[in-house]
């Protein structure tokens, strides 16, 4: 298979998993947006050269938030791409504060393309908390939620110094659009 049939593949499967999924915003858009937007994040950081890591930041979040088994995505793409998206996944049997602690703790050890996933998943997702918040947030939890996500990328520093770039740029931007200062 080349790398473009397979992230096709990869596209197709994630489209379909998250097919009824929104994001939480008040634009509550499309969910695979976020994915296409981590993986095309990744396909930048990589310059087109790792099709395991842009494959498996499309379905970073299908274990976690659909009924796609870790079996299922090993079938599909392979072990490599089953292993990265099984590291980059919480375990949603845990409460969330603990999750979200295991992500802080698990961000210095994880393997690079995990790290990749993970830098260009927090970029993501506070440019999309800056510019569609969730309407039932108040202030004080969506700074919380930037505070949480500058500690869990202190832990991938030496990762890639452009998605660093991208993600101190969307926590310095985005925590000034949300208290209404000018950027």
């Amino acid at each position: 298979m080349t790398a473009l049939l397979d992230f096709a593949r990869a596209l197709e499967f994630a489209a379909h998993k998250h097919i009824d999924q929104r994001r939480k915003g008040v634009r509550a858009e499309p969910y695979l947006n976020h994915l296409s937007e981590v993986a095309f994040l990744c396909a930048e950081a990589t310059a087109g050269k790792d099709p395991v890591v842009v494959i498996a930041a499309l379905l970073h979040d299908t274990l976690e938030d659909t009924d796609a088994s870790y079996e299922e995505i090993e079938q599909h793409f392979g072990a490599e791409v089953a292993g990265v998206v099984a590291e980059t996944t919480d375990d949603k049997r845990l409460r969330k504060a603990e999750r979200k602690q295991r992500q802080i703790d698990a961000a210095p050890t994880a393997s690079p393309r995990a790290k990749l996933v993970k830098l260009a998943d927090k970029v993501s997702n506070l440019r999309s908390m800056a510019h569609s918040p969730p309407a039932d947030w108040p202030l004080e939890r969506k700074v919380e939620y930037f505070e949480w996500a500058h500690a869990v990328v202190a832990g991938l520093r030496g990762t890639d110094a452009k998605l660093e770039s991208l993600f101190d740029r969307a926590y310095e931007d985005g925590l000034a659009e949300l208290r209404g200062d000018t950027v």
